[in-house]
Order: structure tokens, then C-alpha cells, then sequence
């Protein structure tokens, strides 16, 4: 053997406990050149040598160096135990077996056969199987003495093992504990063996002899320490408790800590597929559906916990607790785990590098920062092990300079522990400063602060907010005021009441950086107070001065998103984005978000896709307003993309609802000449939407049409039914998705009055019968909104039959002077039923609004398409406009004055419509554009005004 590879004192060290097994034989040549360095370090492998020599005899010894994977191990114990006969023997040889295989993953792990990740796993599959195994044989015997513990119905029943931490995360360290929790289903009635237990006292009982087996020490040690106080209600609670009462303690009594110690909760014995049941459950618990930014302050506490203790016990050098150690990192990645993974099940990874994973992919931590993260802990995990595996003693701290670090840093790869010191404290430093940037937060602002006084301090808070700028500051005092009195009549409790009296300074400062403060925090508070009973909303905008910056800007700038914001506080995700000013959406990367947010819901939860859907729905307006507040998308650029939102809602419910259908009937087919076809359905919008000028909270506009004829036009499943049932259905289904309100609101009202005979007709037509109406018996009003339809969902060959429909009925010679007088009459009929009101203009409606340019323009698309069908190209007013400027009969100046008009008023209507003001306006404003208006008017249509 060559130990002169070895520095001294570690040589004469090795040799002696060489020499100390007595070994005669022949060792494998990678067994023969790692020995020194595994001997140098680690005694706990020699002692377990020592006391199972047939070790050195076995293929303990040949296989070393051979990856065994954990199926392979889990075989190995459960092949072990199978033959005991009784609890004394079982408990000697899990711990043979234990100690054998934790000695052949330590060797591994030192001569560098296996990475970190090996180990770790290797250790994790090791306690699996160890557990299981015990509980298998346990359970035979206890059958035995007691019987089956049984439900009502008679089922027969298993305990449920939760493996905690470590364990878990499939990430448990060399001498770790491992942290457990039972469960069984219910409490039913009793065991059916000769001396019946109730179900509680029954797995009780049965928890204590697994504990017993697993924990307590004898002559050969224990197999793993048992740690049994995550459980619900601690040390003082039952050792196994139902699932229903399990899921009851967390829904009543569940505290921050245990969503943290729940993160990496695995079945890891028992009844596993009951134990995934259990978890899902609770689910809810441990992952909130909002984002929850009070995890800060609950991580935080933690951490000040464990420092103190750091402090006192002198642990800075201690690799799990120390500054820079293992709890931090797990802390940075277990506070993105928990805020957001209500909202993106990715991150709900049990093991630390896979939820490390997620976290870079949905852009928590950026990439650079997310490697480092995970190099320190692979680097940290195995100086821990590495530690343990000395002895196989639970230690953390880094031995102090001397020949046992020398030894440490050696069996680590150093050549000198200097070398190890500064890689140690490269990788504590770079957790410590990713700690700190996710843990900071922002400094409290100081108790002198003017701000805080004019939240706390009624009497001088008029003078302390006219200073901050604000213009009318008896009005604000009395909102404050007003606030104040709310939260004593229904107080958010105490936490509520801290976070909000933290938060109001900075509320307070956010909104007089505004242009327009007053307003901006009226709004503010309107948010605030609808967000009370949700404190960790509050604890976002605390934990977040960009996200509380970006709130104020959009309240100062619009009424109507301030309310969506109110409305649905989980828009205040998108505040914390740095970029929400600065993107502009585009129809792709709103189909990437659709695609992303329908990923999340199952597609079997209809429920959870009408979410995902509404909030893709209200994330993206919310963008979209933004870049139209920052001036980065113009006007017209708003309504289109706000109509691609629209579009991409209404293909997504469309496929959703009629997957259903076709899953309860078939596909709808029919028959022409003997041949069989598919039936398509297609949806057309109407309106604002058709036209490319949907607004902020427009409705929609929408018919349906299908292209069922001929024969046989049924379904294809095994409840049959006729195709025109099948598309009002589906209609219906489609309308009561899109519209009916949810917990996270509604999607879009529906009209589906400009659907052939109005609400007289029906639901849906075939296209054939919507062909024939158009040709024969729509009225010139109904060609007119014809002109902005458009096909946005459905099938896309019939998309392009409906097209063509529509520019042969759009396109049909007409008699001007007719076609001039119906166009006037309804324009006039519509001015007949609209009121005025005293010394207003409506924007709209008025006489010289964006309706009479509306009409203006749709007459002269009909009276010219005869000869010019490329006006029906488009769908919108503007791009009516500038088509017919090509047409000789069409002046140019009435175009020209009708385009400047036509964007001069929608531009206003638009901007009231995000302060959430209607389209009216003063008498004199817009008097030049209405002016010319009319006149067009009066030119081209005549009539009176």
C-alpha cells in the first residue's frame, strides 16, 4: 500500500488504521490508490470495517468503484430484512446495512468517483429504503398481534410517512436526522385481528415501534435519528394523525415555518400514492395562489432566530447556520419557492438544484447569480458531508487551523488549507451577497420621518403634507383620516396593522413624486383599503419601492386601471417587473404569455383555465396600459393589441369548449353526395372589435356561423346529437365562458345582437343561411357593421369562405342617392334616441363625433366597392379613409379633415376612458374638428343637424 502519496502527520494516521484491520488480500487497483487519501480522513469507514471484516471479502470491496443505482440498494436492504424473524433482529441488521452502505458512499465520495449530487442522493435512497423496510416487517408483526386497521367501508388502511428536509429533497447529508410525519386515512372503526385497536391507537402504536427500530441505540448504533416535531401541534400532538385532521391543523393552526419545513415534503414510506393525496391537499397551505411577500418577513425572523444562536454558540465557522452557509442559500431559493409558487407550479421542486432551476428559468434569479448559488451549495453540501463522514457525527463547524483542517482540506483536493480557506469563503461570500440582495429589503423609514407623522399624527399632518407637495391637503388629511377610521371599525389584526402603519410613509412619498399626488393617492388608498384583508399585499408593496413606484405612476395616470388593480390585486405582480414601462407588447409575446399561463392550469380543471385565462386576460391589459401611459404605443397600436388580447381569449375558450363537447358527443360531421365532412364553426366579430378599435373594457360583438348542410348532419360519439345542437352548444358554452364572473372577474361581455334578425334570429346560423340573409334581407345598417366584420376564431378555411361572403355583399352595385338617404336615416333615427345633456359634447355619439365619421366613411366604402373592392381590404375607420383616397368621387380635403377629426376625438375619448371618465366632454372643447365634421356631413349626406 502507498502512503507515501500522503503528507505527514495523515500518513502514519492512514497506515495505522490499515494496519488495524489485519487484511491479508488483494485489493482491486482503484480500492489499492484510494485507500490512503479515504483512510486519511474518514475513521467512521475503517470502524465499520472493522466491525463487518466480510466487507474486505465481498463484493462490498470489488464493486466499489461501480455506480449502484438506488433501485439497486432499496434491493439490497429490503433482501436483507426479509428473513428476520423478530424487532431485535431487524434493528441489528438495518444497521448493518446502513453502516455498510453509508461507508461505500462515503469512499466514493472522498476518492471522487461520485459527485455531489450521487451522494446525495445515494444517502437519501439509502434512509427510503431503510424506512420502508422496517415499516414493511413492522407492520407484518403488528397485523399479526392486532390485525388490519380498517375504514368504515371495511378497506384496509396504511401508515403514511412524510420525509421532511433533507430527506425530502432527496438531499440528506452523511450523519443527518431524519425529520418524519404519519399519517393515516381515517379513523373509521377498529382492527380486525384478535386484539382490536381503534385506527388512531393502532398506527400510534405501530408509529412508536418504527421510531424504536430506526432510532434507538445499541451495541451496533442506530440506523437514523428520528425527528418527529414537524408534526402537527409538535411534541404535544398525536405521533399520527388522519388526513382530514392533518389538512384541518394546517388550514387552522399552520404557521409560516411549517410552509417552509413543507416545500420538501415526499412520501418516503407506507402508502405513497395516499401520502402524494395528502400533500396536494395541502397545497394551498403551503403554496398561497397570491404571491405572498410576507414570506419575507417570516424568512427573515428565521434568520435573526438562527443568528442569535450563531452568535451565542460562536458557530461563524459552522457550514450549515454560519453567515454564507447552507440555510442561506436554501433561504434564497425557498423565498422565491413560496411567494410565487401559488402561481408557477415550476417551482415547486422539492430538491434545492431543481427549484434553483426554475427560479433562473422564470427569471427570479438571473443566470450568472443563479450559478454561483448552486456552485456554493454543491461546494458547502459536500465540505458537510465531508465533515460528518470522519465519524459519522452530526458536526457543521469547520475545524480551527491544525493538522484536522490540514486533513480536511487534503481529502477535499487542497493542497494547503489556505487554498480551501479562500475557495470556503469565495463561495460564502457569494450566498451571503445573494442572501442579502434577496433579504434586505428596503431600510425602515425613520420615525422622524414627516411622513410618518402625517400618517400617525392627525393634528399636524395638513402642514406635513403640504410641505410633501400635495395641493389640497385638508382633503388628503381626511382620506388618511377616513382610512384610519376603516381599519379601527374591521382591523387587518395585528400583523395587518404593523405592515400597514411601515407601509403608509412610503404610500404617502411614492404618491407626492407624482405630477398629480392627490389624485395618485386617493387612488392608492382606494387599493389599500380594498387589499386589508390580504396583508401580504401589503407586505409586496413594503418589500418592493419599484413595485410601490410603479403603482403610483399608473394610479396618477389612469382611474380605470387603478380600479382593475383594486379589483384584482393580483396585478400588483407585474408592479415588481422593472420593465413594465419600458416593454411594449406584441401580438407574440402575448400568445408566448397565453401559452405560459395555460401550461400552469390543467386542462382538466375548468376552473383553473378560466383563471389562467383571466389572468393573462388582466396581466396583459395592465401591460398594455402601461406602454400606453409611457407613451411607447400610440393609439392605434393600443386598440390592436389590445384586440389581439381579445382574439387569442377567444380561440383559447373556443378550443376549450368545444374539446368538451366533442369528448361527450363526437365531432359534428355531415354528408353532400355520399361524401362525409367535417362541420366548422366560426366566429366573427362585429364592431370594435371586427373594426381593430377595441378600447378598455369594450364588450364584444360577436356572431357565430357553421357550414353543416345536406345529409346526416350528426355527431360522431356515442351520445349522438344533431350538428345545430351541437354548435348552440357550443355557442352557448362558449358565451357563458367568456362572460359569466368568476372569482377572478369576467372575461368579456358578449352581445350577440347583430346576428342575423337581431335577437329575433338564431344563435347560429349556418353559412349558408347567414349568405342568403345578407344577399336578400339585411337592411343597409346591417352592410354598414358588415363592413367591420371579421372572422377571429374557429376554422381558418372557413374563416376565408366568410371573407368572401362578405366582399361579394359588401361589393354589390347600389343606388347612391338610396344608399345616401338609409345611411342618413339611421344616423338620424340613432341622434333621435341619444340625449343630450346641457353644455356637454359627447365624443361619440354628438353631432360631428366619431359616429357621424364613422358613417361618412362606411357610405362611401359602399357606394365605391362596386369598382374599388380593395376598400374592403380592412375593417377599420382609418384604413377606410385612407383607401378612398384612390376614389376619383371622394374629395380629398373631406378625408383628410374626417382622418385629423376622427384621431383628434378618438384620442380624447381614449384618454377619459383611462382616467375612467365616459365621452363627454365640455360644449366647446374639439370645436374645430366637430365643425368640420358636420360640414362633410352636410356636403355629402345632407339632412339637417
Amino acid at each position: 500500500m502507498n502512503f507515501s502519496v500522503l503528507p505527514e502527520p495523515m500518513r502514519s494516521l492512514a497506515e495505522q488504521r490499515w494496519r488495524s484491520l489485519a487484511f491479508d488480500g488483494v485489493l482491486p487497483e482503484t480500492v489499492r490508490e484510494s485507500l490512503p487519501r479515504v483512510f486519511a480522513w474518514s475513521g467512521f469507514i475503517v470502524d465499520v470495517l472493522r466491525r463487518q471484516p466480510g466487507l474486505l471479502e465481498g463484493d462490498w470491496l470489488r464493486g466499489l468503484h461501480e455506480y449502484r443505482s438506488p433501485p439497486a440498494l432499496t434491493t439490497q436492504i429490503d433482501d436483507a430484512v426479509a428473513a428476520v424473524g423478530n424487532e431485535t433482529e431487524l434493528m441489528r441488521v438495518l444497521r448493518e446495512e446502513r453502516c455498510a452502505l453509508a461507508a461505500r458512499i462515503a469512499w466514493r465520495d472522498i476518492a471522487g468517483w461520485a459527485d455531489g449530487a450521487e451522494t446525495l442522493a445515494m444517502l437519501s435512497a439509502v434512509a427510503d429504503a431503510c424506512i420502508n423496510a422496517a415499516l414493511v416487517r413492522l407492520h407484518a408483526w403488528h397485523r399479526e398481534a392486532h390485525g388490519e386497521a380498517r375504514d368504515g367501508d371495511g378497506r384496509a388502511q396504511q401508515l403514511v410517512v412524510l420525509g421532511m428536509g433533507k430527506l425530502g429533497g432527496r438531499e440528506l447529508n452523511f450523519s443527518s436526522d431524519v425529520d418524519l410525519i404519519f399519517a393515516f386515512p381515517e379513523l373509521g372503526g377498529e382492527s380486525d385481528g384478535a386484539r382490536p385497536l381503534s385506527n388512531e391507537e393502532y398506527f400510534s402504536r405501530f408509529g412508536r415501534k418504527l421510531i424504536r427500530v430506526l432510532d434507538e441505540a445499541t451495541a451496533d448504533g442506530f440506523v437514523y435519528r428520528v425527528d418527529m416535531r414537524l408534526r402537527p401541534f409538535g411534541d404535544s400532538g398525536p405521533l399520527a394523525m388522519t388526513l382530514n385532521g392533518t389538512e384541518s391543523y394546517y388550514e387552522q393552526h399552520g404557521r409560516e415555518w411549517e410552509r417552509y419545513a413543507f416545500v420538501k415534503a415526499r412520501p418516503v414510506a407506507g402508502d405513497l400514492d395516499t401520502g402524494e393525496a395528502l400533500l396536494r391537499r395541502l397545497q394551498p397551505f403551503v403554496y398561497r395562489r397570491y404571491l405572498d411577500f410576507g414570506v419575507f418577513e417570516s424568512l427573515r425572523d428565521m434568520k435573526t432566530s438562527i443568528n442569535r444562536e450563531v452568535r451565542r454558540r460562536e458557530l461563524r465557522d459552522d457550514v450549515k447556520l454560519g453567515p454564507g452557509g447552507i440555510r442561506e442559500a436554501e433561504f434564497v431559493v425557498q423565498l422565491f419557492q413560496l411567494i410565487r409558487g401559488g402561481r408557477e407550479p415550476l417551482l415547486r421542486q422539492r430538491n434545492f438544484s431543481a427549484a434553483l432551476a426554475a427560479a433562473i428559468k422564470l427569471d427570479c434569479l438571473d443566470e450568472e447569480d443563479g450559478k454561483s448559488l448552486e456552485s456554493a451549495y454543491q461546494f458547502l453540501r459536500r465540505l458537510e458531508n465531508r465533515l460528518q463522514q470522519a465519524a459519522d457525527r452530526q458536526v457543521h463547524a469547520v475545524p480551527g487551523a491544525g493538522s484536522e483542517r490540514d486533513r480536511l482540506a487534503f481529502s477535499l483536493g487542497f493542497e494547503s488549507d489556505a487554498a480551501f480557506t479562500q475557495v470556503w469563503e469565495h463561495h460564502r461570500q457569494a450566498v451571503r451577497r445573494l442572501f442579502d440582495k434577496a433579504f434586505l429589503g428596503p431600510e425602515p423609514r425613520p420615525a422622524a420621518d414627516p411622513l410618518a407623522a402625517a400618517w400617525n399624527d392627525p393634528e399636524d399632518a395638513i402642514a406635513l403634507l403640504a410641505a410633501a407637495g400635495f395641493r389640497e391637503p385638508e382633503n388628503v388629511a381626511a382620506l388618511l383620516q377616513d382610512l384610519k377610521q376603516r381599519v379601527e371599525r374591521q382591523p387587518p389584526g395585528a400583523q395587518g396593522l404593523r405592515r400597514l402603519d411601515r407601509l403608509m410613509p412610503r404610500v404617502l412619498a411614492a404618491a407626492s413624486a407624482e405630477t398629480g399626488p392627490d389624485i395618485a393617492l386617493e387612488r392608492m388608498l382606494k387599493l389599500i383599503e380594498a387589499v386589508l384583508g390580504r396583508t401580504t399585499y401589503l407586505a409586496l408593496l413594503m418589500e418592493n419601492p419599484r413595485a410601490l413606484k410603479q403603482l403610483a405612476r399608473i394610479c396618477a395616470a389612469s382611474h380605470w386601471i387603478a380600479q382593475l388593480v383594486a379589483r384584482h390585486p393580483v396585478l400588483l405582480d407585474e408592479l415588481i417587473d422593472p420593465r413594465l414601462f419600458e416593454d411594449v407588447p406584441s401580438r407574440a409575446t402575448l400568445v408566448e404569455d397565453l401559452d405560459e399561463q395555460l401550461q400552469r392550469a390543467s386542462s382538466n380543471d375548468l376552473e383553473a383555465l378560466m383563471d389562467a385565462l383571466r389572468e393573462f386576460q388582466q396581466v396583459s391589459v395592465m401591460r398594455i396600459a402601461a406602454a400606453d401611459i409611457s407613451g411607447r404605443l400610440p393609439l392605434m397600436k393600443v386598440s390592436d393589441r389590445l384586440t389581439d388580447v381579445a382574439e387569442l381569449v377567444i380561440q383559447a375558450v373556443l378550443r376549450s369548449a368545444k374539446a368538451h363537447l366533442v369528448q361527450r358527443h363526437g365531432e359534428p360531421r355531415f354528408s353532400v353526395n355520399g361524401e362525409l365532412r367535417e362541420a366548422r364553426f366560426l366566429v366573427v366579430a362585429y364592431g370594435k372589435l371586427g373594426g381593430l378599435e377595441l378600447g378598455y373594457g369594450s364588450d364584444l360583438d360577436l356572431v357565430f356561423l357553421h357550414d353543416s348542410e345536406g345529409e346526416q348532419q350528426q355527431t360522431t360519439g356515442e351520445r349522438v346529437i344533431d350538428n345545430s345542437v351541437f354548435f348552440l352548444r357550443l355557442t352557448q358554452r362558449l358565451i357563458h365562458l367568456l362572460s359569466t364572473p368568476t372569482t377572478a372577474g369576467v372575461l368579456y361581455d358578449v352581445d350577440t345582437r347583430l346576428r342575423p334578425s337581431g335577437k329575433a334570429g338564431l344563435l347560429v346560423s349556418s353559412m349558408e343561411a347567414f349568405g342568403k340573409y345578407q344577399r336578400e334581407e339585411a337592411w343597409t345598417w346591417e352592410h354598414q357593421a358588415l363592413l367591420r366584420a371579421r372572422a377571429v376564431g374557429g376554422d381558418e378555411e372557413l374563416g376565408r369562405v366568410f371573407d368572401a361572403l362578405r366582399r361579394e355583399v359588401l361589393s354589390q352595385p347600389r343606388d347612391a342617392d338610396r344608399l345616401r338617404t338609409e345611411v342618413r336615416e339611421m344616423r338620424e333615427r340613432m341622434r333621435g334616441e341619444h340625449r343630450e345633456r346641457e353644455g356637454l359634447f359627447d365624443l361619440k355619439a354628438g353631432h360631428g363625433g366619431i359616429a357621424d365619421i364613422e358613417f361618412l366613411a362606411q357610405f362611401w366604402v359602399l357606394r365605391e366597392a362596386h369598382e374599388a373592392p380593395e376598400l374592403l381590404e380592412f375593417t377599420d375607420t382609418i384604413r377606410f379613409i385612407e383607401g378612398l383616397e384612390s376614389c376619383a368621387r371622394v374629395p380629398v380635403d373631406h378625408l383628410d379633415g374626417l382622418a385629423n377629426a376622427y384621431r383628434e376625438l378618438r384620442h380624447a375619448a381614449h384618454l377619459r376612458a383611462l382616467q375612467g371618465q365616459d365621452a363627454w366632454v365640455p360644449d366647446d372643447a374639439h370645436r374645430v374638428a366637430r365643425n368640420r365634421v358636420i360640414e362633410i356631413w352636410s356636403a355629402v349626406l345632407g339632412g339637417e343637424f
